[in-house]
């Protein structure tokens, strides 16, 4: 594809980010294209997406040099306009990310040349009862709540319609999760929680939330939720230290909404979007969360090893007993073309396979 602008989002506090932005930045001289700083955290509030995008000039495409965190940063921007997203990996976990810093060069001329894949990927998007704001008795407080200046209060999807049934539709996106979780250490919180419109059950707990199958490895994981393909399309509702029997992890379809509404005796609940606080619920308050139209659209330079990730970055470590017998082998050996019952499933083989050279 022809790139004609580039934004950049930085952790600055990564030592090596500032060798990898001037990389890019040398990049983008010799290819004649622009190259703009976007989310730079300051003294002020951070702007909605849309604005930051169009503060920007719009680029083709953000490049994120840091980790994960950064990657969710930039894809809450790439996400307002369709643009590309390339996750450059200077952190420590790095599920999300696509290439490390070494080889960003190699990366920007791929997408360059056009020898990408392009990763779509589930967002999250949500309805509220109300709209959701920062107290300003609380701004303080929420500024140390996560990590950066606060985003502002999310505004209203203009193209959806708003009625009191439905509620509002905020111009928002999750790559990972929106959660909803407890304010006071002391006090849970108490939710009915709805799929489709049909009541599930009502927790009393520490938070719940709802993480696309690309979030599944994040807080839903931590958690004690399940680890889903990214391929795949569902929600994944989690809760978190649950006051009661039933404390497992529900997957719905992708056209299932999952409702939270905030009871009556309740306490007030913090609502997040990929770890970023965006405001308060109030008890008989509701949030609807559900699969976005829109979809993220992540630059991958070849077949993503989902589960070799999986093995290398959560450390798995083979049951003693099975270690026993030696390392296995692997399940096929992909040295030929897959036959024609399996021809449908996605299965990565030797690029030479089948081929008459020597």
């Amino acid at each position: 594809m022809t790139v004609h602008r580039i934004g950049l989002v930085v952790h600055s506090g990564r030592e090596e980010a500032a060798g990898a932005t001037d990389r890019v930045r040398a990049w983008c001289a010799a290819h004649d294209v622009e190259c703009v700083d976007i989310d730079v955290w300051d003294e002020r509030r951070r702007r909605d997406a849309a604005e930051e995008m169009r503060a920007a000039g719009d680029p083709d495409l953000i490049v994120t040099l840091g980790g994960d965190g950064t990657f969710l940063r930039g894809a809450r921007l790439a996400a307002a306009n369709d643009a590309l997203l390339l996750g450059v990996d200077l952190g420590r976990v790095g599920f999300l990310t696509e290439v490390p810093s070494s080889a960003v060069l190699t990366a920007l001329d791929a997408v360059h040349e056009e020898q990408i894949r392009i990763d779509s990927r589930m967002l999250l998007t949500v309805r509220v009862s109300r709209y959701l704001e920062m107290p300003r008795e609380m701004e303080e407080w929420a500024s140390t709540y996560g990590r950066g200046p606060l985003l502002p209060a999310p505004k209203v999807r203009v193209d959806d319609e708003a009625d009191d049934e439905w509620g509002i539709p905020l111009n928002v996106t999750a790559v990972n999760d929106v959660v909803v979780e407890k304010l006071s250490r002391d006090r849970q919180v108490s939710v009915g929680v709805y799929v489709s419109g049909r009541l599930l059950a009502s927790y009393s707990a520490d938070a719940l939330l709802v993480a696309t199958p690309t979030g599944s490895t994040a807080y839903s994981f931590a958690a004690g939720g399940p680890v889903v393909s990214p391929r795949a399309e569902a929600l994944v509702f989690t809760p978190v230290a649950p006051h009661m029997a039933f404390n497992r992890t529900v997957v719905t379809g992708p056209d299932e909404a999952v409702g939270l509404r905030i009871l009556e005796r309740s306490g007030r609940a913090a609502v997040s979007i990929d770890g970023q606080l965006r405001g308060l619920l109030e008890p008989g308050d509701w949030i609807g969360v559900y699969a976005a139209q829109r979809r993220l659209r992540a630059v991958r330079l070849g077949p993503t090893d989902f589960y070799g990730r999986l093995r290398e970055r959560m450390n798995l470590t083979d049951a003693p007993a099975a270690l026993a017998d030696g390392f296995a082998a692997p399940f096929w050996s992909f040295t030929s073309a897959p036959p024609s019952d399996l021809a449908h499933l996605s299965l990565e083989t030797d690029p030479q396979a089948g081929s008459s050279e020597p």
